[in-house]
């Protein structure tokens, strides 16, 4: 009996957990591996909101044989847990890049480790090129969530060296290849319910102007309507909860934002970024309802919280957003900054009116009951509320600085 065991035990084929999106780079893998790992390959596949066909995605993974096709709905829990704590931050890398694929990546990654764990998995494996920042992203997750798991990464073992290799293997194993709206292999493109970013072709020379056709969710704003549009975003404790006096769940209220936002031309940025391992690579960013939230949540900041909170939180934001660039999400320095970010959080409370028009994010009214800001203060009318003889003093003494 025992022998029988052993020898069940020995037939069981190891597994592999696969990020498997059903698109040519991951179904050119799944063929990969399963030619060259003597492995049940499991495919896994976040749903955070991308387009996503997931009868498609059955399909075509069960035409490679696969019998495990896991598809895990994550939305509510990257806009709560991942994209709102970045809002409060106000994380911009490098000026502009408001992080749309970086802050996707280690929620993946840990729960595809989750996944891997589940089914006694040996590997993971991702699609990230050799090149790029996202093999760095996916693999420190996977080091915090599963340490003694194998990575397989492809892009850094297999002979194939280039797009053109890709295509050509893919029409050798018969795996269908997609076309753009111009005919052509596509751009690579990643996209989520935050945003969505398009490399590749045309755009690696940074002379050439992005072409119209690349933008999925943001009007040109000379197609705009011409017509404003007004929303009021409420916030609750720091974190957006309401649009229009509609209380909405995370997923949905970012949803709501993306349409709005982008139907009047609003989150577009084509940006020249200096990568994690070294090299600087041209993309096309859309974000539009990020873009919103972000000039939203600085409008309520500024009638909420102190000037030495917020000064501290500006002073630390270039750190905080490398460092979610860089994949350490779940690092203690991330952690470290995270805390300085909140430390006021429950003060941030009240609604922001703005008006969206082409482009253009134009704040219309503040309101909250938060006592930070006092208009008897600041009024140029005379009054008692603030003592201008402390003022020569005040100056007096930045002068011995000087």
């Amino acid at each position: 009996m025992k022998r029988k065991k052993a020898v069940a035990r020995k037939k069981r084929k190891k597994k592999i957990v696969l990020a498997y999106s059903g698109g040519l780079d991951t179904s050119i893998i799944l063929k990969w591996l399963q030619e060259n790992y003597d492995a049940e390959v499991i495919t896994y596949t976040a749903d955070i909101g991308q387009e996503l066909n997931k009868s498609k995605i059955i399909k075509n993974a069960k035409k490679f044989g696969v019998k495990k096709i896991i598809i895990n709905d994550l939305k509510d829990e990257f806009v709560k847990n991942y994209v709102y704590p970045m809002i409060r931050g106000h994380a911009l890398y490098e000026g502009c890049y408001l992080l749309g694929t970086s802050i996707a990546r280690p929620l993946i990654a840990k729960d595809q480790i989750k996944t891997a764990k589940k089914f006694n998995a040996y590997a993971v494996s991702h699609g990230s090129t050799g090149k790029g920042n996202d093999q760095v992203r996916f693999e420190l997750g996977y080091h915090c969530f599963g340490p003694k798991i194998k990575v397989i990464a492809p892009w850094r073992i297999w002979k194939l060296k280039s797009r053109t290799d890709l295509i050509n293997y893919a029409n050798q194993k018969k795996i269908p290849i997609p076309k753009d709206k111009k005919g052509a292999p596509p751009f690579s493109v990643d996209d989520n319910l935050f945003h969505t970013s398009t490399e590749g072709k045309v755009l690696e020379n940074p002379r050439n102007s992005p072409p119209e056709f690349i933008y999925q969710r943001t009007e040109s704003p000379e197609k705009s309507p011409n017509k404003c549009t007004y929303i009021t975003i409420g916030f609750k404790n720091s974190d957006p909860v309401s649009i229009n006096g509609a209380k909405m769940p995370p997923s949905k209220l970012l949803q709501r934002l993306n349409l709005v936002a982008g139907k009047n031309g609003i989150g577009r940025v084509d940006l020249v970024e200096n990568r994690f391992i070294g090299i600087k690579s041209r993309g096309v960013y859309e974000t539009p309802g990020g873009t919103v939230l972000m000039f939203a949540h600085r409008a309520i900041e500024s009638v909420t919280l102190d000037k030495d909170t917020v000064h501290a939180k500006d002073s630390i934001m270039p750190k905080y957003a490398e460092l979610i660039y860089n994949g350490y999400w779940f690092s203690k320095d991330r952690f470290r900054l995270q805390k300085i970010i909140d430390k006021n959080k429950k003060k941030v409370n009240g609604l922001i009116k703005l008006k969206l028009y082409k482009g253009n994010i134009i704040l219309q009214s503040r309101q909250t009951k938060n006592k930070s800001y006092s208009v008897q203060k600041v009024s140029f009318e005379e009054n008692n509320f603030f003592n201008r003889t402390k003022i020569e003093k005040f100056i007096n003494f930045h002068k011995k600085k000087l």
